[in-house]
């Protein structure tokens, strides 16, 4: 083989090197998240509609570039502390297997190219979505220092999500909802802050801000957020959903938080959260049941 034939073949893996590293730093597994896109469309009796289910795909499509793009952009600003974390240390740009300046151009062509794809839709979309990039972006930056705070911007992240839901099939959505939405967030964050403390061994050279948390105030944290997301939750579905029957998926919503307390506490297993609901199968088990009885009860024909 020729010294130009091995030059060539080695130009194509890097660039195919390049190309997954840069996808597996995009965190696809995460924009599992980016599902809360799907609950306006859900709650609101409007799931068979076809067009409005390709809108709100679209708009998760979108949601999905635009976390990956931020994702980037916090990978690049956390390539050092993430060499503390067991699992983070191998992400691509930690890891030096992803230039951090390559990183943050494509972050930029990606961020760039989702907004005026959002702006496209709907001004309200695109509104909506500059939010949701602004407030990531300054969380990396900044927010995740600020004690609370990083946990609520979190939290945040996800009201706007299911916003971008209602603004794609253009229905209001209750206040009940969104506010049932925040709190699950936080709970999940809090119980990410948790593991966080529990697993690392030396937790604020990953993560300076959690100096300020301590288990005894997470745990009060955790305790308060869990009893207002089921009381929440069960009075949007008295009071704000399209069917009062939807009251009947309380028991699961509380069995689910249930478990996922027990993951958090007895297995140590709430660093992933987006992995826990592959891994675990009661709680797995319990979201499959929770959706399938939603559809049920809203769009069955009786």
């Amino acid at each position: 083989m020729s010294l130009l034939e091995t030059s060539s073949q080695s130009g194509v893996l890097s660039y195919l090197y390049f190309w997954r590293y840069l996808f597996l730093s995009m965190r696809p597994k995460q924009w599992i998240k980016n599902a809360f896109i799907f609950a306006p469309i859900l709650f609101s009796g409007n799931l068979l509609n076809i067009q409005l289910l390709i809108r709100t795909t679209e708009v998760f499509v979108i949601f999905c570039f635009l976390s990956g793009g931020t994702y980037l952009i916090n990978d690049f600003v956390d390539r050092e502390k993430d060499q503390y974390h067991p699992r983070k240390k191998y992400r691509p740009i930690a890891a030096g297997l992803l230039s951090p300046v390559l990183a943050v151009t494509a972050a930029s062509v990606i961020l760039a190219s989702s907004i005026f794809l959002a702006f496209v839709l709907s001004w309200k979309i695109g509104f909506i979505s500059l939010a949701y990039m602004i407030q990531t972006i300054i969380y990396s930056f900044y927010l995740k220092q600020m004690v609370l705070v990083d946990v609520f911007v979190i939290a945040l992240g996800f009201v706007l999500r299911t916003a971008a839901g209602a603004a794609a099939i253009m229905v209001p959505i209750s206040v009940w909802l969104l506010i049932a939405i925040s709190l699950l967030s936080l709970f999940i964050a809090l119980c990410k802050r948790r593991h966080e403390i529990v697993i690392l061994d030396n937790a604020t050279a990953h993560r300076g801000i959690l100096s300020e948390y301590s288990l005894v105030l997470l745990d009060q944290l955790i305790a308060t957020v869990t009893s207002a997301t089921v009381v929440v939750y069960a009075i949007y579905t008295f009071v704000g959903a399209a069917s009062p029957q939807l009251i009947y998926t309380v028991p699961l919503v509380l069995f689910g938080i249930c478990r996922y307390l027990y993951l958090t506490y007895r297995q140590q297993d709430s660093g992933e959260p987006e992995s826990l609901i592959v891994k675990d199968k009661p709680l797995a088990v319990t979201i499959l049941l929770w959706s399938v009885i939603c559809i049920a009860i809203l769009y069955s024909p009786w």
